[in-house]
């Protein structure tokens, strides 16, 4: 797969040279203040390997959806001031609604080797999210060499993440975006089998691609959350009321067929866990009951697997030699309705096959359960994660130079 041989940061020499970083730094706030870090001190080995090479490092990325350029609650100003604390030094933030203004270029222009400047929100401007050459030019002009550490905007074709590759000479990736290469890489191009693919979450529409790839790739696809009542509709089961999406029954029905005439194993849900309606707010006590996939009553909508599913899919995973893992099991969020996504948290974590969580749901679920650190790879990137499984070229690998 493209991507797997490029130039990285141990490749190249940064000793007095500018090098521009894009870090992932959209990070959850709240009243200002960073409620999860996980991105920062994910992007910690680069930042310290540039550091100690003595390079001048700058720092950007995007945070949130600024509509209207430039909002205070956008900035990046609390991520500097958490960076600095972990670096243990001085993170000089470029104040600069025009990204790289007069302060931005000042600040960039008093640097000494092993500096760090964080540059204010990309999206500040709006050229960044169309791709217009004037802010890949104004990126460009600050910095000799280029690395891209942003797995999780990987899948955008931006200024800070494309667009500036077109200006630069040297680029490369960082230890995080080699990482996830790597792990996402391997698992679908080349992967140790038995290769075992797990897909949840509510809406079959977005793994569309994905679902067909994977048939093609793995030994065994299991397919639970909301996704899956539309392939238990398309067996002719009743549902209830549970998320079906109409038009991709057929759709359903194609994938059925593909697995079975490629010989791989599709397991779906063989019982499920119901409940009158969807719980609100999310984490409300509910009182739900078991029932068979095929004997769904018409009034319950199902929330997530049922007991003999969580040993079904347990049991897939246990003579696996790899796992991918993308979408919870059923409603997480609510501890009544999270025993599924427990269940296939836990068979990943007792296994000794190599585990990649593939963002997203399913990575902050394994966080929050505790699971993290029994994984081998959890994925930074929710949409960048899921077109790479799906076979896609994602922009921001492939601008960067090969070996």
């Amino acid at each position: 797969m493209a991507g797997l041989n490029k130039i990285t940061v141990d490749d190249i020499n940064v000793k007095g040279k500018r090098v521009l970083v894009r870090c992932d730094f959209n990070v959850p706030l709240k009243d200002g203040v960073i409620t999860n870090d996980n991105r920062i001190m994910a992007a910690l080995p680069t930042i310290k390997k540039l550091i100690n090479d003595g390079g001048k490092v700058i720092l950007c990325s995007h945070l949130g959806k600024p509509k209207n350029g430039p909002e205070d609650k956008f900035s990046l100003a609390p991520v500097a001031a958490r960076l600095s604390e972990v670096l243990g030094k001085e993170v000089v933030f470029a104040k600069d609604d025009e990204v790289v203004g007069e302060n931005a270029k000042k600040a960039v222009a008093n640097m000494n080797d092993g500096d760090v400047v964080l540059l204010e929100n990309t999206r500040f401007r709006k050229e960044e999210t169309k791709n217009i050459e004037t802010f890949s030019q104004d990126l460009a002009s600050i910095t000799d060499t280029f690395v891209m550490d942003a797995f999780g905007s990987a899948h955008r074709a931006h200024c800070s993440t494309a667009g500036i590759t077109d200006y630069i000479k040297e680029t490369a990736v960082g230890y995080l975006m080699q990482k996830e290469i790597q792990y996402l890489g391997n698992a679908v191009e080349v992967p140790v089998r038995p290769f075992v693919a797990i897909l949840g979450g509510a809406k079959v529409a977005d793994k569309l691609n994905v679902i067909s790839n994977l048939i093609e790739k793995c030994d065994t696809l299991i397919i639970g959350g909301g996704m899956a009542y539309t392939f238990l509709k398309a067996k002719g089961y009743e549902v209830g009321s549970s998320l079906v999406d109409n038009e991709k029954i057929e759709y359903c029905k194609e994938m059925i067929a593909k697995a079975e005439a490629e010989g791989k194993s599709l397991l779906l849900p063989v019982d499920t866990t119901v409940a009158d309606s969807f719980p609100n707010p999310i984490d409300a006590e509910i009182s739900v009951e078991n029932v068979d996939a095929d004997k769904i009553p018409a009034s319950k909508m199902g929330l997530d697997i049922g007991a003999k599913t969580r040993e079904l899919f347990a049991e897939a995973v246990k003579t696996a030699k790899t796992v991918v893992w993308n979408g919870p099991m059923g409603v997480f969020e609510n501890p009544v309705l999270a025993a599924g996504t427990i269940a296939v948290a836990k068979a990943l974590a007792e296994t000794d096959a190599t585990t990649i969580i593939g963002g997203g749901d399913s990575a902050a679920a394994v966080i929050q359960l505790g699971f993290a650190d029994k994984m081998s790879h959890i994925s930074t990137g929710g949409g960048a994660s899921l077109e790479y499984l799906e076979g896609k070229v994602l922009p921001g690998v492939d601008v960067i130079a090969e070996k």
